[in-house]
């Protein structure tokens, strides 16, 4: 499935962004919870504290993906970027769900009254005034000009998990919020303090499935996504249409970073061309799938003839468990 680009500037900006407020909105979260006494606003304190560090974490990634590629990583560090963001899906899953649910349940079983409620709904208005701006924010890069129907499939296109992931774990912010307020507001109304206990295992089950969604996501970026049809097919048709090529037969294209694609494609030469003119035209077929498409930036040529090509696509392989005989 193809997915589209958003720029790593505004990546950057975003993840900036919510790492501020994540970090104002968990001490404010921890000082509710201290004066309440409320199960919930705990657990909203550490999925505070969780996202502040995956907020770091995405960072630390968008740093180390930018070194130059070297002897050892030939196609550079892109990729580092995707592995953070997959160890920012489990830390959700691990840190975020499972501390929320195990104090959901120890709140049920040792129940208590919540204090001072307008503490914690002071704080949980802050959080959503904090929680909203980073959200709105990124909405907008990953909508862009397209519809708000369109959101959900772009997120699972998306080639830059950091604003995926702020956008996913923003929404399940506010839902966390609105979950504790529910919590809070029946516990004290209805003087039942198990409630409490109970929205923060709510809160803890959002953070889960938010967190499987993103290891979905991260993970078929760090196996290596093709960047789509269109890229392929446009690739294809420049080969094609460069000077000494008489058919383009296939093309293998991966993303080894958000901003940068590895493509390698196998072509026909003329007849009649030396080793150098083969050469000369290789170069001129690099720089011009560059010129119309600069994220593809590594570009393997392999040379084969139409009998070769049309050999390979009739003859499948063959499993190497079995034996001739």
């Amino acid at each position: 499935m193809a997915r589209v680009h958003i720029k790593t500037t505004s990546s950057s900006r975003v993840v900036y962004l919510a790492l501020a407020g994540n970090a104002l909105v968990a001490v404010s979260k921890f000082v509710a919870a201290a004066v309440t006494g409320s199960s919930a606003m705990l657990s909203e304190g550490f999925h505070s504290v969780v996202d502040t560090l995956n907020q770091v974490l995405l960072l630390y990634g968008m740093h180390r993906g930018r070194k130059k590629a070297d002897d050892e990583h030939p196609l550079g560090y892109g990729r580092e970027i995707y592995f953070w963001s997959f160890v920012v899906a489990l830390l959700l899953f691990t840190a975020g769900a499972g501390a929320s649910i195990y104090e959901g349940i120890v709140h049920i079983m040792h129940p208590h009254p919540i204090e001072n409620p307008l503490v914690t709904y002071i704080v949980l208005g802050l959080a959503t005034l904090f929680e909203g701006s980073s959200w709105v924010y990124a909405l907008k890069n990953v909508k862009g000009k397209r519809k708000y129907s369109e959101v959900f499939g772009l997120i699972v296109r998306s080639k830059d998990p950091p604003t995926f992931i702020v956008l996913l774990e923003d929404s399940a912010a506010l839902m966390g919020i609105l979950i504790a307020f529910l919590g809070v507001y029946f516990s004290v109304t209805l003087q039942l303090p198990v409630l409490d206990g109970l929205a923060s295992i709510f809160i803890g089950i959002t953070l889960g499935l938010t967190a499987l969604l993103l290891t979905r996501e991260t993970k078929g970026l760090l196996i290596g996504e093709s960047p789509g049809k269109n890229v392929r097919e446009s690739i294809l048709r420049i080969a094609g249409q460069t000077p000494g090529i008489v058919r383009a037969n296939n093309v293998v294209s991966v993303h080894v970073s958000p901003r940068e694609i590895m493509a390698a494609l196998s072509v026909e030469f003329e007849d009649a061309l030396r080793a150098p003119e083969i050469e000369a035209v290789v170069i001129n077929l690099e720089n011009r799938i560059r010129a119309a498409m600069p994220e593809v930036t590594s570009v393997f040529v392999k040379p084969e003839t139409s009998r070769s090509s049309d050999n390979s696509a009739a003859c499948p392989e063959r499993d190497p468990t079995q034996r001739s005989g």
